[in-house]
């Protein structure tokens, strides 16, 4: 038996999120007395692969043929359902991303497999199997009971940590046996953002909304994102309008982020844009309205105009980097 963890790579390299996944992994395969095994796919070097070992992973089987040089969600599911039915997997565990929702819940049909998406902690009980789990877009917790013999869990970003579990690694080749029809995905073009740092992945993260009041007045939240290194982001409305990229839309219907550190500049906390947004470590919220919902999702509140706290912020985080 084995706890099976997909850990994705983003052009050959591991990120925290992976991490935490083989840490949250690792907890669950020592309370199983199992091993760990993580499921890397695509072209991966072996230095990345042995910091796998740090958080627990015992083994980890790459499939690395050139054909999933391109995600394919469909693949994908094949290539980890065949790696948890070759090393026996009981539990498979993938983060609740944009990869993992496309293809955890095709595994868990798969493996005929009961499945708990956003999950929030280690599993309540083992038997029964139950884990909590965000539900109503963040605002509340709930229980759910998986009864089928293998398990299919998404892990909310930021939920577990990152835990050192330092173990000894093996790498083995696997060879998911995958014929050309089974790839229904073709890239065409490729237009990479280069020099800037991606929202999904931002640790940091620097938001504005219709407070602002002008995409005139967007410097100051781009001069604080430059300061911290951190990424910016929108409410919808704001996107709507045009006054910046659709790509910086964080929210139900637009990206869903769990930054350690997450500035809502000006934005009045709609449960659809905190439904994107929950899982930030630390909230800090900045606006005028004291009535505005997203001081009671806030860890920090600041009650005030954007246009004068900012420079403040900008001014104080720069004296702070100083004296790094």
């Amino acid at each position: 038996m084995s706890v099976i963890v997909y850990t994705e790579n983003w052009d050959g390299k591991f990120k925290k999120s992976s991490y935490e996944l083989v840490s949250y992994a690792h907890a669950i395969a020592t309370e199983l007395g199992v091993e760990t095994i993580a499921v890397s796919i695509g072209k991966v070097a072996d230095e990345q692969l042995n910091v796998l070992a740090k958080y627990g992973a015992n083994k980890v089987v790459c499939e690395t043929s050139e054909k999933f040089a391109v995600l394919d969600n469909s693949a994908y599911a094949s290539v980890i359902a065949r790696a948890a039915k070759a090393n026996n997997g009981k539990v498979v565990v993938f983060a609740n991303n944009f990869t993992g929702k496309a293809v955890a819940p095709r595994v868990a049909v798969k493996l005929e497999a009961g499945m708990a998406n956003s999950v929030t902690a280690l599993p309540l009980s083992f038997d029964p199997f139950v884990v909590q789990k965000n539900i109503f877009n963040g605002k509340a917790n709930g229980q759910q009971q998986i009864n089928s013999d293998i398990k299919v869990i998404s892990l909310a970003q930021n939920s577990f940590g990152l835990k050192e579990n330092e173990v000894s690694l093996s790498i083995e080749a696997f060879d998911a046996g995958l014929d050309d029809a089974k790839f229904n995905t073709q890239l065409i073009e490729k237009n990479q953002v280069t020099g800037k740092i991606i929202l999904t992945d931002a640790e940091l993260v620097v938001s504005g909304g219709r407070g602002m009041k002008s995409p005139d007045n967007w410097g100051p939240i781009e001069e604080l994102a430059g300061v911290l290194g951190a990424a910016t982001a929108c409410s919808r409305p704001v996107a709507d309008e045009g006054w910046r990229p659709h790509g910086e839309h964080v929210g139900q219907t637009g990206k869903v982020i769990a930054p350690n550190l997450y500035i809502a500049c000006g934005i009045s906390g709609a449960i659809q844009h905190l439904a994107g947004v929950s899982s930030s470590k630390v909230i800090v919220a900045i606006n005028t309205d004291p009535e505005a919902p997203f001081f009671e999702a806030a860890d920090y509140g600041i009650l005030g105009d954007v246009q004068k706290v900012l420079p403040q912020l900008v001014e104080a985080a720069k004296k702070f980097k100083a004296h790094q």
